[in-house]
């Protein structure tokens, strides 16, 4: 790509239509089940995630995958509409964000207000409930800034900051395409040096769990792939695939609980590798890792990416499509199904019928979405058109002259 700034800002930056890549609303919906899973407290599937076998997790792959998918849905419009109105439409996605956050907030006090009214004195979690009821005008003002975020709901506002950032990389590649990947590197440094970070609990200053100037830089990653700023490697690539193959063989023992019952040693290794802030400041191995893994999975997905749009795939697909529903359904089902758990208990049996549960409900809620996207109720049905009474009249004093000339013929000459 040129290094001119007339061209980066040309329409022939990026094609003029983009197909939709399968793959990664296939990983998108993926990421849907996991962050399900993943939130449900004492949920015994929850061994089993990717997270479990690596440093990296879901939430790498959630903002990865919203990177790639900003530069198709944003970048775009900078690219061929100008930056005012790819900014005005940052600014319509950043008011959509911030109320789905406001709202899922509020249904999940709800649904904690709920359970502790319907099952009193059974020791559940209803965090954040005790925080509201202890200090509610604290509490109303700094949700409503962003101030407080509570556990298992500080994912969006770290998406909402990273957007607002969009304008920000946009404008700085009019200068140099490489100058926004500069400016990522540059935050994420601060972010671990300075410590630069936001206030997420007003009662105890702590920062957000998901520090949003470090994971910003996997975000502008897959952003920078999906505007051509960075360039990835082929895929398939046999000396790429041995090299990630690698990564991700020495992170499994360091990472899965099943080596470390059997040797100790390598739970207090990782501890020894990883800081206490790696996930929150997103360490550079969680990083790196992922990175490894997304190589190494694409390569092996892109002989076989067809069949990501038949049977079940599909379906995946469709959750992929409607992330930000199914992302809030997500949250707000694994927040009952921990309640559940924390009640009937968490054998085989019980944890298989609240995840399928689980898991069909954020289907159908793509679904669902999906249908009212499509506005059914303003397809065109052509209606016959009424027929007038002056019509009727005129064929029914017709009628009697049909029926004579039938019975009736007149001679041939």
């Amino acid at each position: 790509m040129s290094d001119d700034p007339a061209a980066v800002a040309a329409p022939q930056a990026l094609p003029r239509k983009r197909e939709r890549d399968v793959r990664l609303d296939f990983f998108r919906g993926l990421t849907m089940f996991i962050i399900f899973i993943a939130h449900a407290d004492v949920n015994p599937w929850n061994s089993w995630i990717p997270a479990r076998f690596g440093f990296s997790s879901g939430t790498e792959l959630f903002v990865f995958c919203s990177g790639l998918a900003s530069a198709i849905a944003f970048g775009s419009v900078f690219v061929k509409r100008g930056f005012g109105l790819g900014a005005a439409r940052i600014l319509l996605r950043l008011w959509q964000v911030y109320w789905a956050q406001i709202g899922v907030v509020l249904v999940v006090i709800g649904v904690m207000f709920a359970a502790e009214s319907w099952f009193p004195g059974r020791g559940l979690n209803t965090d954040p409930l005790p925080d509201l009821l202890r200090d509610p005008a604290t509490a109303i003002g700094a949700l409503l800034t962003l101030r407080w975020l509570p556990g298992y709901l500080d994912i969006l506002p770290m998406y909402l900051v990273i957007l607002a950032l969009i304008p920000v990389m946009m404008a700085a590649a009019l200068l140099h395409r490489l100058l926004p990947v500069a400016l990522s590197l540059g935050l994420y440094a601060l972010a671990w040096g300075p410590g630069l970070t936001l206030t997420g609990n007003p009662w105890t200053g702590l920062g957000w769990f998901f520090n949003p100037f470090a994971w910003q830089l996997i975000f502008f990653t897959g952003f920078g792939f999906g505007m051509g700023w960075l360039k990835p490697p082929p895929l398939g690539d046999r000396a790429w695939m041995l090299v990630a193959g690698a990564i991700l063989l020495v992170s499994l023992p360091l990472s899965f609980w099943g080596f470390h019952q059997l040797v100790p040693a390598l739970a207090e290794a990782r501890s020894a590798i990883l800081p206490g802030n790696e996930k929150t400041d997103l360490h550079w191995l969680r990083y790196v890792h992922f990175l490894a893994l997304a190589y190494l999975v694409l390569s092996l997905v892109e002989p076989h990416k067809a069949r990501l749009t038949r049977g079940a795939a599909l379906v995946v697909v469709k959750v992929g499509r409607q992330s930000l529903a199914t992302f809030l359904v997500s949250l707000v089902a694994a927040r009952i199904a921990s309640l559940v758990f924390h009640l009937a208990g968490d054998g085989p049996l019980i944890a298989l019928v609240i995840n399928l549960a689980g898991l069909a409900l954020v289907v159908l809620t793509a679904y669902c979405v999906a249908w009212f996207k499509s506005a059914p109720w303003s397809s065109r049905i052509e209606k016959p058109k009424p027929v007038q009474i002056s019509q009727y009249r005129d064929e029914a004093s017709e009628r009697p002259a049909k029926v004579t000339q039938a019975l009736f013929p007149a001679p041939r000459t």
